[in-house]
């Protein structure tokens, strides 16, 4: 029987989610940081999360999902009720067409529990996308007009004036993903609004902002066949430990594996916390690890609930997605556990 979720009344927050970017922490393998995102999703689901999302990195050492799509279905057939997500697929560098029929796959097989996440970054250096759009003709510019045809495919036939007028996307089934549009400015808040998708604003790639972006979504919303109404959540980085010394302490991989990124070395995985307490940090890298600490959750129980609450109070959103990047697995499985029940959430059996 499953048990559903529920956090206290008193609670801004009525639903609370997972990204997984299937980080590869140093010294282990690409394969084992997916086996872990499998088994992160089965404790999710336990633990009462409502959805689950995976990313899409490309030539990216440290990251090793690189096919949304693929880890889904394999995330889907392990677990049977949590929602599951791409938390995006980088729609610029595919057909929509072929997007639409992925995704209608996967809801055919997992009816009513999939969400098409879908973003605009490259995904990886500029070497690799030229790979993924080699002998094609892309143009970020019709990345509006790709949304439109991705809904005309998923919710409804193209209009008789389409250029692929009559096309339908396989399987014919009678259900559809939720469409999400993934950013982190106002641009992309707007563009949201303007097509009727769901809209996730990333807090933790910019801790600066959001609440203005998501507020411009809601007062703009156009009613769609996506949508009727808004809907919104905010992603952020969340860390929680027994006690607020211990979330430091293992921030501090995250805080090391950021400024490393921002100083263009290729990442070998999430490092160490024993490499980051021993990092020679500049004084420019103190700066850089508090700016970046705006996109982090970090602290005891207690402290990470407030501190949630507090953000989707600045939202006005009643849903908070997180992700981190923890070393050590099962100090991120206990993370997830801590937040669970700090939270409220009523575990599924």
């Amino acid at each position: 029987m499953e048990i559903t979720t529920f956090i206290g009344e008193l609670s801004m927050i009525k639903k609370l989610s997972v990204l997984d970017q299937s980080p590869v922490s140093e010294g282990s393998t690409p394969a084992e940081a997916l086996a872990q995102t499998a088994l992160l999703a089965q404790e999710a689901e336990r633990l009462g999360f409502h959805r689950f999302w995976v990313s899409e990195h490309h030539s990216a050492p440290g990251l090793a999902g690189s096919s949304p799509e693929v880890l889904m279905s394999h995330l889907a057939a392990v677990t049977s009720s949590i929602r599951i997500g791409s938390g995006g697929v980088l729609l610029p560098h595919y057909s929509a067409y072929k997007v639409a029929e992925n995704f209608r796959v996967l809801e055919g097989l997992y009816p009513g529990r999939i969400d098409l996440g879908i973003g605009r970054a490259p995904g990886g250096a500029a070497l690799a996308t030229r790979a993924l759009q080699e002998n094609q003709i892309r143009n970020i510019d019709r990345y509006e007009e790709q949304i439109q045809d991705l809904a005309s495919y998923l919710y409804k036939q193209p209009d008789p004036s389409h250029r692929f007028a009559g096309l339908q996307a396989t399987p014919a089934i009678s259900t559809a993903p939720e469409m999400w549009l993934l950013g982190s400015s106002s641009g992309s808040s707007s563009l949201a609004a303007k097509l009727g998708t769901g809209f996730a604003f990333a807090q933790f790639i910019n801790g600066d902002g959001g609440s203005g972006a998501v507020k411009e979504y809601k007062e703009k919303f156009s009613s769609s066949e996506i949508l009727p109404s808004p809907r919104c959540l905010v992603a952020v980085f969340a860390i929680c430990a027994e006690s607020s010394e211990e979330a430091d302490r293992l921030a501090s991989s995250m805080d090391l594996s950021l400024i490393l990124l921002e100083k263009g070395h290729v990442s070998t995985g999430t490092p160490s916390v024993e490499r980051a307490m021993a990092y020679h940090y500049t004084p420019y890298d103190m700066f850089r690890i508090h700016d970046n600490r705006k996109r982090m959750v970090v602290g005891s129980p207690e402290s990470v609930r407030e501190q949630l609450e507090t953000l989707a109070k600045q939202y006005q959103c009643e849903e908070i997605m997180i992700a981190n990047l923890i070393h050590s697995f099962p100090d991120k499985l206990k993370s997830l556990q801590l937040i669970a029940k700090a939270c409220g959430l009523q575990q599924r059996m």
